[in-house]
């Protein structure tokens, strides 16, 4: 073994850098050469290039702040190179890489505990102008208008502790959006950038199914999907069914939609009939008092369903399970951990960068987008694992802090070493000193990427 392989075997038992352990833990190399991430004949390798990336965020901070403080960091025309490349899955990358994390939580499941797939979609506000994949006139429940943005719908899974992100498209409207044909027109047609900006033209339902069939295909296990009133559609859930996914939704009130094979054929109808003879249980959640009863009813296209009538007194909610022996009340609890997204969402803009793409091209937002998620998949897989949870605002904090003492602590070690070595005796005597101060430079770029500022 030489000095260099002696060196390195000796710091990998001491230094712990935790987000190295998990990439090697879900063998990030094979993963990367799945996803097309190939290290071409010029150029950084993929993954120092990736590596580079997570620092950035976790570390909080943008890609100039990068480049400027950091001593290791590539020159920008690096990344953004690497950004663009129309040949990187970064789609393949996500689903790979969040599939291998799930497998090592596995044994983590206890008897009882679902494990759920959502769909979902957030709308991240675009100032600028010819950004690619924004469109105007998208609603924003945030700012209570329309405005120019992104619409990312995306498949998340999540269980009773954690949260992981699995796959996203961007949905483009009609609103001054360029022809399929115009968009794609400088890719080559198989290039993965090519087939990504091929989804503009589907719709969001078919955009849903066609990420839950990748997911699947993948081996994400889950008990139930769970989807908003917007997706709650006769085919659209008949399409999950059919994929082996039951479904549980918040249901429209809408009676062209909804119209079941019983006497009374109309949500509206089903609940008056029912509601001054059916057992009704109550609970409260926060200040809001409601009751709720449950009712097994039969669809023309889906067959028998479990309905949940849930009234707050001023307003009705309606349920829907294609699993009928599931109670309504476990109904209620696993709709509302729907809204753990809501969550992921909030944590992904305020901690991973989401929605603070410096970039108009739309091969370089997917990428961004995916870095964001990957990030948060990795920091919610190292809360998971630890034996005393903290939130992901916490971690994020502790992992920083992790991350900069480490590179601080190699950066004045070399320092140290360096100062030694310029003592003539020292260094005739110890021919090999140069050469160690060289390998732990090169050893610590490697593992932690980048040397921070002291």
């Amino acid at each position: 073994m030489g000095l260099a392989n002696y060196i390195e075997t000796a710091m990998k038992s001491i230094l712990k850098n935790p987000i190295l352990e998990v990439l090697y833990d879900i063998k990030i190399t094979k993963i990367l050469k799945q996803s097309n991430f190939v290290k071409r004949d010029v150029g950084y390798p993929p993954i120092q290039i990736i590596l580079h990336f997570l620092y950035m965020l976790v570390m909080n901070k943008r890609q100039s702040t990068f480049i400027k403080k950091s001593n290791s960091a590539f020159g920008k025309d690096a990344y953004y190179r690497f950004v663009k490349e129309s040949r990187y899955n970064w789609r393949k990358f996500l689903i790979l890489s969040t599939t291998e994390l799930l497998q090592k939580i596995k044994p983590l499941h206890k008897n009882g505990e679902h494990r759920l797939l959502i769909i979902d979609d957030t709308v991240e506000a675009k100032r600028g102008k010819y950004i690619e994949g924004s469109c105007k006139y998208i609603w924003s429940n945030k700012e209570h208008r329309s405005i120019n943005a992104l619409n990312i719908v995306s498949l998340n899974y999540a269980d009773s502790h954690s949260t992981f992100q699995l796959d996203f498209s961007i949905k483009m409207n009609n609103s001054q959006r360029k022809t399929t044909s115009e968009f794609i027109t400088k890719l080559h047609h198989r290039s993965n950038a090519y087939h990504r900006k091929s989804e503009i033209i589907k719709g969001k339902n078919i955009l849903a199914i066609e990420m839950l069939e990748r997911a699947l295909d993948s081996g994400v296990d889950a008990d139930y999907l769970l989807v908003d009133s917007w997706y709650a559609k006769p085919n659209f859930i008949e399409q999950s069914n059919k994929l082996g996914m039951p479904v549980i939704a918040r249901l429209p009130n809408n009676k062209l939609i909804w119209n079941f094979k019983c006497k009374h054929k109309t949500m509206n109808a089903i609940y008056l009939s029912l509601k001054n003879s059916r057992h009704k249980h109550s609970g409260n959640h926060g200040k809001i008092s409601y009751k709720y009863f449950d009712v097994i009813v039969e669809h023309a296209v889906l067959g028998e369903v479990k309905l949940v009538f849930l009234h707050t007194g001023k307003d009705l909610l309606v349920f829907i399970s294609t699993d009928i022996t599931i109670a309504g009340k476990e109904i209620l609890l696993t709709y509302k951990k729907r809204w753990n997204i809501e969550q992921g969402y909030k944590d992904l803009r305020n901690l991973f960068g989401l929605g603070k793409e410096e970039n108009r091209i739309y091969e370089a937002l997917i990428a961004k987008i995916t870095l964001s998620m990957f990030t948060y998949n990795i920091v919610s897989y190292i809360n998971r694992i630890n034996h005393e949870p903290q939130t992901l605002g916490e971690l994020f904090r502790d992992l920083e802090c992790e991350l900069e003492t480490l590179a601080i602590s190699m950066q004045l070690f070399i320092q140290i070493l360096t100062k030694i070595s310029e003592i003539q005796n020292v260094v005739k005597d110890n021919k090999d000193l140069l050469n160690i101060i060289a390998v732990l430079s090169a050893y610590t770029q490697k593992e932690l990427g980048f040397m921070c500022e002291s």
